[in-house]
């Protein structure tokens, strides 16, 4: 009797210990369905100041290369990848091509088992500028040719004919009014001699 009782209870266990182990394997297929973002390099919201050779993100399970997609833009949408993503088992990387200091935005697009894509995004800060440092110092260089001009200029030579102008003008200034004194004189001299006869 204690026997039967002994084999029931240990068939009981089994029964309840197996049905706990399927319990805890069911939430586990779709879990397992839906990748994630594990980790990146560099990682989600750093301060780099050296700008890396290639942008690597980590998953939690291997990604489909045909499903995957991998972007990077920099400051003003400008394009920094510098090809095609590559994988390695639960790693993909893509070559990081930077430009100006600030935020650069890397987006991912996955494809899981059970057809709905997973997407998300890291973001970092480079803190140097690259190229686009270049094109502002030539900006600088069209002031320094525009003023070659201005000391070019022949400006001294005009001075000398207002200068002469002014001396014709002042010459026959004094002609004029040696004219009209002599004219002035003949008049009074006329009107003297006719009061002299008038008188006489």
């Amino acid at each position: 009797m204690g026997g039967r009782v002994a084999r029931t209870t240990r068939t009981w266990l089994a029964v309840l210990g197996l049905a706990a182990g399927v319990s805890l394997l069911l939430p586990a297929a779709p879990a397992a369905a839906h990748n994630s973002l594990t980790g990146s390099d560099p990682a989600n919201g750093a301060r780099v100041a050296a700008a890396p050779k290639r942008i690597e993100l980590r998953f939690l399970a291997t990604p489909k290369e045909a499903g995957t997609t991998v972007t990077v833009t920099g400051p003003d949408n400008v394009v920094a990848a510098g090809g095609p993503p590559t994988f390695s088992g639960k790693r993909v990387s893509v070559p990081f091509k930077p430009a100006a200091a600030g935020l650069y935005i890397v987006a991912y697009r996955l494809a899981s088992d059970d057809g709905h894509p997973i997407k998300g995004e890291i973001r970092f800060t480079l803190t140097t500028g690259t190229p686009a440092e270049t094109p502002a110092t030539s900006a600088s260089a069209p002031p320094t040719t525009a003023t070659a001009p201005t000391s070019a200029a022949p400006s001294p030579a005009s001075p000398t004919p207002a200068a002469a102008a002014g001396d014709d003008d002042g010459g026959s200034g004094w002609l004029w009014a040696a004219g009209a004194v002599v004219v002035l004189a003949a008049l009074g001299g006329g009107l003297l001699l006719r009061r002299r006869a008038a008188r006489g």
